[in-house]
């Protein structure tokens, strides 16, 4: 089974990060949402109280498949600011690990510099700092092991496209008329 590792901060846009968790939790992809901030309770960037699964420092990630960085102000700049998750971004990549992101989210990827000469989308106005091979602006960039997104409104494609690459294609139609998509009916 497949096991992704999506991370929280204080600031986190909410919608984006759960709709990414919600969708592949469906497709029975182990999903662990982990808070890089000091509590395991961030606030969400609209005041919403996430209680993550684990915080950064106490978790394992050998074990893990993929990581996810949702966007949201000022969670990103929290992510930014966090040197560990930075550091873990390139150990996966190096590994050949896959990596995602959604918003401005993409922009610690860039950060990390592991977006070089990928194609890569973000929210539009975060262009500048994703130091990549091209910014396509698409609604979601799969470019090797790297998924962008380009904001909220990208999730659910970008969930699907997540769930097609770690399980198969077959699940993800399946999600996808189960969520009622507006493709199937």
């Amino acid at each position: 089974m497949s096991k992704v590792t999506v991370f929280i901060a204080d600031g986190t846009e909410e919608v984006e990060c759960l709709t990414i968790v919600d969708l592949l939790r469906r497709a029975g992809i182990d999903v662990r949402l982990v808070s890089i901030m000091e509590s395991q309770t961030i606030v969400s960037s609209h005041k919403v109280m996430i209680v993550a699964d684990g915080q950064f420092d106490t978790e394992d990630y050998s074990d893990s498949d993929m990581l996810f960085i949702p966007g949201g102000m000022p969670g990103v700049t929290n992510m930014l600011a966090h040197q560990g998750l930075k550091d873990l971004i390139k150990k996966f990549y190096a590994e050949g690990k896959r990596l995602g992101a959604v918003c401005a989210g993409p922009s610690v990827l860039g950060q990390a510099g592991v977006l070089e000469g990928k194609k890569a989308t973000c929210f539009p106005g975060w262009e500048d700092k994703l130091n990549c091979g091209e910014y396509t602006g698409a609604l979601v960039e799969t470019d090797g092991p790297v998924i962008t997104g380009r904001g909220l409104g990208a999730c659910i494609e970008e969930g699907l496209e997540i769930i097609s690459i770690l399980k198969d294609d077959e699940t993800a139609a399946d999600i996808k008329r189960r969520i009622q998509h507006p493709d199937t009916i």
